[in-house]
């Protein structure tokens, strides 16, 4: 959400603080805040002034009309606070419908003022501007103060100056207070700007002789812009609605959602209900919310939440276990409900998130099981089919009762059903998909043909459907113009649409690219994309089944000059820089299209660009939305899901009713009910949660009406927000003649005793009339057609198509064997959406098994970071877990870690190092330098190893005895590796075999092969005393001993180790360390350019050239 209240005291620091005014603003910092906990004597020595001041003490919980309800004392001393405390410190009060315990209290000093002292103050946002209310008659009878006060609207950009103030405002103000008045408003209202607060109220303010004292304060502040104005902030806390209790689960899903680029919303309405919600989605959460309302459960709503934005199945499982955890808290006689529900999702796995619930579930099997928990699933989206699938087998094995429905339910059927108001299906109808295609049968890559046999019936051209009704006189039609009053277009998106993507979203370009497929559209109608964070190049994608480049800039001028073909912008730059791009965007004249993506854009922001958008006859659609979708034509980003979901909602070709949703999942749900009932969708925009979306409902409506191919229009408008009134008025004016069918969701909030925060931003209603049920009971009345409920929402739009009511009706895709062009077409398109769903195997380009980065936290084969530093495995283990893919014993740990420290150096004389010391001395980097000494490892420097434990492996596994080993070698005339070394010697050992084989002789089970090896040793030493078994044969023997014994390798996988060159591995890793040091030991000296001197050469040239 955006606008977030926050208590007096947090708003009255934020204003001592920042504000900036010649008036002089008393009793700064003068206020204490007092809970049951309060140390007096502690209060009272850090504001000795509560000791010498008559004083007001109130609570400071979001009370509105504190001094009608006689919750303020007044004029009293500090024993006289301690004494009116003891009368409502931690007593239930009723406020409203409101039921809580007064917990917070503020003390401030007492102001004598007589009435013609108090004032009326208020500035509150709208998408025009800011709103600027003045009243001379202040206090606690201000009473209507919309009706009575001076109002004064500062447009978007525009300024407020005290010369407007006293014009405007100040006319009932004595003389002498104007200039006080003035700077003082101006001053409030910079704040309010500059701090990002959507609502600031004082009153009463009191102006006197001595300056202006702030009395009483309500505000909101913009939650989104906590990336701009944290420095002036700080650290805020934003209390619940009085009547609620501020939970601690609640704010551990809060810090979930904080950290995650998802959305996680949980509120607790009744701890102790029997209904408990876990609903994928902020629009479908609000429908799920009235379906049980509408049916009694709202008694016994235990919870308000959300999840959507494609969380990780790790996130699912922390929101899945928290819910669980509260609703097994407390056991209820009838036993209890669990709604997992969602509507179609547009992005979202659902079987990557269901896996996390699944955990859950079974983690929380027993609990489950003894509260007598009944599960009830519906969802759809992305691979929902293995997801429900998954769902179902965790009830089998577990025995919880799980019930599990798709898309061929309808969304809130299961509500009835957990609810006992209708049947629960034995066997839930399965759907049938979804479009019979008339493809070219030829092995051209060209697209398939225009024609389409439709599922209802074919698509009309504007010619042969029903005229829309003759519009009121002096209004445009479709016909007569194709702009609207503010010089839009009416038709946003066409067949040959080209749009620039700014952002890397593969996945919703190669969606897109699909979609332009499947609709017969001559070439993608991706341009180009814009990423400002690499360099020019070109991004594959497909085409069908063939292989395309687009190409990628890092800035937008190269786009949008060698594009000049681009209308459209697609924005899913992030909420930071969202705001820059889309201002850019706009300096374009050829971008009359722009849909941004990112949620959480300040409403400050968002303001400022709508205002450049209507000047410059830009179309903005969202921030906050998934996009928008026109059947056949176009489709933004991710609308509409999956391959499968555009088929089966038919979206492949244009029906003929048009919709607009606030929602973008639900304006997924509306393709599914409108293919059911009707000949399918027209056109179809999601224009965003947020309180200002860029474009409105009735842009979109009027745009509707002036279509002549939709003979419909379906608007699903929600809670909060005033624009569908303006529906009503274009209905009762003749605007809008097409007929109409609209819901408002959000019914609920009107039978929840406090207030609820919706999961859009805008999804709160600030007076009666932004209620759901007034604004439903509006469109009735002004001639839409509204239905009683959303389950109904299909019914209506049925009935008044058609006329009559049919059945759902479907088409099928036939797949018609030994058809190569179609077969061709339908598994290089598909392929990828099959393959999801399991149908189909297709090979990656990559396999792994030893790490996996993309849950939560980090897994080396299997074992996450975390259990990795809580188990100290260290560096040999963590390379046991990367190398070998297990958890080695901890002696095994240790031998690794001491075969890295022996072999990190041997002095720079060694071929490797001397390499990196000459590449660091000719100005090299490190990485080169590196490279230079690694290349110098094989069989005759560091690189014996393998060679070593190949040769002895194979000759004590073939039985042969050492002497043996040492004849057959020398016969062959071939050198045995890991034997032999220049300077040391039988009489002059090397230590650091010496430590190693201390090492392995204790704590290795068996050294069969490293006996075999000194066995060896004892023969070639005997010959000439240098032979010795040097540091590269034993660690390689020694490895292989570790391996065979260890317990975790089978014979067969040891050898393998061994026989891919595993152990020279560990030479190269801990020679490494050497040759960095050697790199970073010549750059501190400051070596210069290595030159070999001339007598350290031999110069053996041809005789005739001698001198």
């Amino acid at each position: 959400m955006s606008a977030k209240a926050i208590s007096e005291q947090t708003g009255k620091e934020l204003l001592y603080k920042n504000i900036c005014t010649s008036a002089a603003v008393q009793n700064r910092f003068h206020y204490a805040s007092v809970t049951a906990e309060t140390d007096w004597a502690r209060l009272t020595q850090d504001h000795s002034w509560l000791l010498t001041e008559r004083l007001v003490v109130k609570p400071d919980q979001l009370i509105k009309r504190r001094g009608k309800l006689g919750l303020v004392g007044i004029n009293k001393d500090l024993q006289g606070v301690r004494e009116w405390l003891k009368d409502h410190l931690m007593k239930e009060t009723t406020v409203g419908k409101a039921k809580g315990v007064l917990k917070n209290f503020l003390i401030e000093p007492f102001v004598p003022h007589t009435q013609e002292e108090e004032f009326y103050v208020c500035i509150y946002a709208t998408r025009e501007g800011d709103h600027v209310l003045f009243h001379h008659e202040g206090g606690v009878e201000v009473g209507d103060v919309d009706a009575k006060a001076q109002k004064l609207m500062v447009p978007v950009d525009g300024k407020l100056t005290e010369d407007l103030v006293k014009e405007q405002l100040l006319t009932q103000v004595p003389d002498d207070k104007k200039d006080v008045l003035a700077s003082f408003i101006v001053g409030l209202f910079n704040l309010y700007e500059d701090l990002y607060f959507t609502y600031l109220e004082i009153n009463p303010l009191v102006v006197n002789q001595d300056g202006v004292y702030v009395l009483d304060m309500a505000a909101k502040i913009d939650g989104t812009a906590d990336y701009i104005c944290k420095a002036k902030w700080g650290d805020l806390e934003f209390p619940p609605p009085f009547g609620r209790e501020a939970y601690p689960e609640e704010a551990y899903i809060a810090d979930l959602d904080a950290k995650s680029g998802a959305s996680l919303k949980l509120t607790l309405l009744n701890p102790r209900g029997r209904i408990w919600t876990m609903v994928a989605g902020g629009g479908a959460s609000v429908v799920y919310s009235d379906t049980i309302c509408d049916l009694g459960g709202v008694d016994e709503l235990a919870n308000y939440g959300e999840y959507s934005g494609a969380p990780s199945e790790q996130q699912t499982y922390d929101y899945a276990k928290t819910i669980l955890s509260l609703m097994t808290r407390e056991k209820h006689p009838l036993g209890k409900v669990l709604i997992i529900g969602g509507s179609i999702a547009n992005f979202t796995n659902v079987a990557a998130t269901f896996k996390g619930i699944v955990r859950a579930i079974k983690d929380y099997q027993g609990p489950l099981k003894e509260h007598e928990v009944t599960i009830f699933v519906r969802r759809g989206g992305p691979n929902y089919q293995e997801g429900l699938r998954v769902m179902g087998e965790v009830g089998k094995t577990t025995g919880i009762p799980i019930h599990v429905f798709g898309t061929e339910t309808h969304m809130t059927a299961i509500v009835g059903m957990a609810l006992g108001h209708r049947p629960i299906p034995n066997q839930p109808p399965m759907d049938a998909h979804t479009a019979n295609f008339l493809l070219n049968a030829s092995n051209s890559a060209a697209t398939p043909a225009t024609t389409r046999t439709a599922s209802f019936s074919e698509p009309k051209s504007p010619t042969d459907t029903c005229p829309a009704k003759k519009c009121k006189a002096g209004l445009p039609t479709g016909n007569e113009q194709s702009f609207m009053l503010n010089s839009k277009a009416t038709t946003l998106f066409r067949k040959n649409t080209k749009t620039i993507v700014w952002g890397m979203q593969t996945r919703a370009v190669q969606g897109m690219l699909d979609f332009d497929y499947v609709c017969s559209r001559e070439e993608p109608s991706v341009a180009a994309m814009v990423y400002p964070f690499t360099g020019d190049h070109k991004q594959k994608f497909y085409w069908g089944h063939k292989e395309i480049l687009l190409p990628v800039y890092k800035n937008m001028a190269d786009a949008m000059k060698k594009h000049p073909e681009v209308d459209v912008l697609i924005s899913f730059a992030s909420l930071r820089s969202a705001f820059d791009s889309t201002v850019e965007a706009m300096q374009y004249p050829q971008i009359h299209t722009i849909a941004i993506i990112a949620e959480g854009i300040p409403e400050a922001l968002t303001r400022k660009v709508i205002k450049m958008a209507d000047e410059k006859g830009v179309t903005i659609i969202g921030p906050a939305t998934v996009g928008g979708i026109k059947p056949g034509c176009f489709k933004i980003g991710n609308t509409g899901g999956m391959l499968d979901n555009i088929l089966a909602s038919k979206l492949y070709r244009p029906g003929s009713v048009a919709y607009v949703s606030r929602s973008g999942g639900m304006s997924n749900e509306l393709n599914n009910i409108i293919s059911r009932t009707t000949d399918g969708v027209y056109e179809g925009v999601a224009i965003g949660g947020d309180r200002y979306p860029g474009s409105t409902f009735m842009d979109h409506v009027l745009r509707y009406q002036d279509t002549p191919g939709i003979k419909m229009i379906v608007v699903l408008g929600e809670i909060g927000g005033t624009e569908e009134y303006k529906i009503c008025q274009g209905i009762k004016e003749g605007r809008i003649t097409k007929p109409v069918v609209c819901w408002c969701i959000g019914t609920c909030a009107t039978m929840f005793a406090s207030e609820v925060q919706f999961g859009h931003a805008g999804a709160c209603a600030n007076q009666a009339s932004e209620t759901a049920v007034a604004k439903n009971q509006a469109l009735r009345d002004a001639g839409a057609y509204v239905p009683k409920s959303f389950d109904e929402l299909g019914d209506v739009i049925n009935l008044e198509l058609t006329g009559f009511r049919v059945p759902h009706c479907y088409c099928y895709l036939w797949i018609i064997p030994g058809n190569t062009g179609y077969n061709g077409y339908l598994w290089n398109l598909l392929g990828f959406f099959f393959q999801e769903l399991g149908l189909i195997r297709k090979p990656a380009s990559f396999m792994t098994s030893i790490c996996d980065e993309r849950g939560q936290e980090l897994i080396y084969a299997g074992m996450s970071i975390t259990e990795v530093f809580r188990e100290e495995i260290g560096i040999g283990g963590v390379l046991g877990l990367l190398w070998f893919q297990r958890r080695l014993p901890r002696y095994a740990c240790q031998f690794i870690e001491m075969c890295l420290m022996v072999t990190a150096d041997h002095g720079p004389a060694v071929s490797g190092a001397h390499n990196t010391i000459v590449c660091a001395r000719a100005g090299k980097d490190l990485i080169s330098s590196l490279t230079s000494g690694l290349l110098t490892i094989g069989d005759r420097f560091g690189g014996a190893l393998d060679a070593a434990a190949k040769q002895f492996s194979k000759a004590f596994d073939s039985g042969m005895i050492p002497m043996e080993f040492v004849n057959k070698m020398k016969k062959d005339g071939k050198l045995i590796m890991g034997i032999g070394h220049r300077v040391k010697s039988i009489n002059n050992p090397d230590m650091r075999v010496q430590i190693l084989k201390d090492f392995v002789k204790q704590n290795f089970p068996s050294t069969q092969l490293l006996d075999y090896a000194l066995d060896v040793e004892k023969i070639t030493t005997s010959k000439k005393p240098n032979l010795i078994l040097n540091v590269d044969g034993f660690i390689g023997v020694a490895f292989v001993d570790m391996l065979r014994t260890c317990g975790g390798f089978t014979r067969d996988e040891a050898d393998e180790f061994v026989e891919i060159g595993a152990l020279n591995g560990i030479f190269v890793l801990g020679r490494s360390m050497g040759f960095i040091g050697h790199y970073l030991d010549q750059k501190r000296l400051k070596q210069g350019l290595y030159r070999h001197p001339w007598d350290d050469i031999s110069y053996v040239l041809p005789e005739h050239m001698s001198m």
